[in-house]
């Protein structure tokens, strides 16, 4: 494949691509159903079950549109190979803003805080009227999502313009995704303590976002690896996808495993270091109860066990060895959502079917909703100036 021969068909998705899609939605069909089930019959588990199924999977979009913005901002072969793959899981965002009604109409259910006998602490009293209320929820989710889609559809629309005109500047790419990256880690921050830190109200973390940014991101390019590794055994993506690029996700991975653990023990060294009652009550909730053993699986399998397998330059080059590293640091990531969430809920160990129910609805809906957007453009981007070139260094 050369830059004087290449052509929109050329570059479209194999057709396992609409076999995923349909598979998928099927399978989210078949999960939002048990997970409507869920709601009546096990009502307890089903809404902490809900948030930590919602977080994982926006994540996934939202560190998809980040580590599109980082893309912009530096260049290289290691984007311009997953550029779609960025935009397509970004563009799942609508599905996601749909997806949190459930628990903007469920509050109760899920915070402490906004049930009435929390008036009782003064101290919790006093966030619900300044901040942690109702309409402060709703007003911040509407804008938090109106930032997050609109910059994810200019950077999609621009982007389907390169498809047909050539010569485009990327510079409203830089610039859009300068700001972006900044919007993005404000909107995000104040997003987990909305929905995550404020399962806990009386206890804070000024490094609490910084973790959710590194596991977004650590999500993203891993869902990036295990897809190019499907994609790669068919055309187009066979012919230009090379172990240098899949060597540089394999880096990159290592880096935000290297960037989560590095904030997750930042968190716990300052607070165990203040030993202050309502500072240490996120941890007491999670080292007790059998949450204390989730916490060392999570210790070893997502920061020891990858990190030592990553630092293999054969691995990192291997797109299917690779792949099925990511697949295990994926599941892992669920685990650290589920670690995150549940322990509020519930201060002894609890795992309950509807978990699994709520995650293959989510998650069979989120993967048809983006392999429609992979499937309805080509894999790289026609007359971006990154893609002429990359494609050139090829045969050179």
């Amino acid at each position: 494949m050369t830059t004087a021969t290449i052509t929109r068909s050329d570059l479209m998705a194999p057709p396992v691509a609409q076999t995923i899609q349909t598979q998928s939605l099927f399978i989210g069909l078949v999960g939002a159903v048990a997970s409507i089930a869920g709601a009546f019959l096990v009502r307890d588990s089903f809404y902490s079950a809900y948030l930590t199924g919602f977080m994982f999977w926006l994540g996934l979009s939202l560190g998809s549109m980040a580590i599109l913005m980082l893309y912009h901002l530096v260049g290289g072969g290691w984007g311009t190979v997953i550029r779609r793959l960025l935009e397509s899981a970004m563009m799942t965002l609508p599905l996601m803003f749909v997806l949190f009604i459930p628990i903007l109409l469920n509050l109760p259910r899920l915070y402490f805080w906004s049930r009435p006998e929390a008036l009782a602490d003064p101290k919790i009293a006093d966030i619900v009227h300044s901040y942690l209320n109702f309409n402060g929820i709703l007003w911040r989710y509407i804008i938090y999502f109106a930032l997050w889609m609109g910059m994810a559809f200019f950077l999609n629309r621009w982007s389907t313009e390169q498809d047909s005109i050539a010569g485009q500047s990327t510079l409203r790419f830089r610039a859009l995704s300068g700001i972006g990256i900044l919007i993005y880690s404000l909107s995000i921050s104040f997003a987990v303590i909305d929905w995550v830190m404020s399962l806990q109200a009386r206890w804070i973390s000024t490094i609490y976002g910084f973790i959710f940014i590194a596991g977004e991101a650590l999500s993203a390019f891993c869902f990036c690896v295990i897809i190019e590794a499907i994609l790669s055994k068919r055309k187009p993506m066979s012919e230009y996808l090379t172990s240098t690029e899949v060597h540089d996700h394999g880096n990159f991975m290592l880096t935000f495993v290297m960037l989560w653990t590095y904030f997750n023990f930042s968190q716990w060294l300052i607070i165990w270091a203040g030993n202050l009652p309502d500072e240490i009550s996120w941890f007491v909730r999670r080292t007790n109860g059998g949450w204390g053993v989730v916490a060392v699986f999570l210790a070893a399998f997502q920061f020891a066990v990858p990190f030592a397998l990553l630092l293999s330059r054969p691995l990192k080059r291997d797109r299917h060895a690779l792949a099925r590293l990511a697949s295990w640091i994926i599941l892992m990531r669920v685990v650290d959502m589920f670690f995150h969430i549940e322990p509020a809920s519930h201060p002894a160990f609890h795992l309950s079917w509807v978990l699994f129910a709520v995650f293959a609805g989510m998650g069979g809906l989120w993967m048809a909703y983006f392999f429609h957007n992979l499937r309805s453009r080509p894999l790289l981007v026609l007359n971006a100036p990154q893609t002429l070139r990359f494609l050139e260094s090829q045969h050179e």
